[in-house]
């Protein structure tokens, strides 16, 4: 009767711990975390070079230099759990449509496609 009782609180758990996470399709931004929502601020840092700095040159310096991908949907950043998803860096600045796994204020993505 106990192992029947653990069963059901380990199924229980599980089903609750998910319930956290939901799967979501948002149309937003693939940003950095060194400039989250806007990257005006190391634009104007750069307004001097000889190439005028767009959001995709800039998000892909930052996360060569240690930042990190984030996805920027209606004024809020979220985290992005798997930084490894290969699409990140194709679309690194870009709006997009993204569907992934949303729990707080991280999202683990599945899919990326550009957004028509």
């Amino acid at each position: 009767m106990k192992n029947i009782c653990k069963v059901f609180t380990l199924i229980g758990l599980t089903a609750g711990l998910a319930a956290f996470a939901s799967a979501a399709t948002m149309t937003g931004m693939i940003s950095d975390s060194a400039c989250g929502a806007s990257h005006a601020k190391m634009m104007e840092m750069h307004k001097d070079a000889k190439m005028k700095m767009t959001d995709k040159m800039c998000t892909q310096e930052c996360v060569k230099n240690g930042g990190k991908y984030v996805f920027v949907a209606d004024g809020k950043v979220y985290n992005v759990a798997n930084q490894d998803f290969a699409a990140l860096k194709q679309f690194a600045g870009d709006t997009v449509s993204l569907t992934g796994d949303v729990k707080g204020d991280t999202v683990t993505v599945s899919k990326l496609s550009a957004k028509q």
